[in-house]
């Protein structure tokens, strides 16, 4: 099982951008689950944070430990949609900071049912 928390800086002014993207997502959940599952994605979550009036989003997951390669996208129009937001909204000249987990805590039973699907 992998554990991830990245983070990302938003371009300047793109912050409206972002709510349209987050929105995005939720209208078109069904599909963006989908999605998770077949990239084994067990959890994914982002969050927004506004510093120094610089915005930031941190990407959380947990899923499989897999090889390269091995993803399998059931919506391409979300998948194309995500990467049209990230490419007008990430800043690509900030270099996106993975943090380290210290300590993962997911009990047994929610780890097995997890990783019985």
């Amino acid at each position: 099982m992998r554990v991830e928390l990245t983070k990302f800086r938003v371009k300047e002014g793109k912050g409206r951008r972002v709510d349209a993207w987050i929105e995005y997502m939720h209208e078109n959940m069904d599909d963006v689950l989908m999605n998770l599952e077949g990239e084994k994605m067990y959890v994914e979550s982002i969050f927004r944070e506004k510093f120094n009036n610089v915005e930031y989003l941190y990407w959380y997951s947990v899923q499989e430990e897999q090889e390269n390669g091995t993803d399998e996208v059931t919506n391409q129009k979300i998948d194309e949609k995500h990467l049209e937001f990230f490419d007008e909204c990430i800043d690509k000249t900030f270099r996106p900071e993975d943090m380290s987990a210290a300590c993962v805590m997911i009990p047994s039973r929610i780890r097995s049912a997890m990783e019985s699907r």
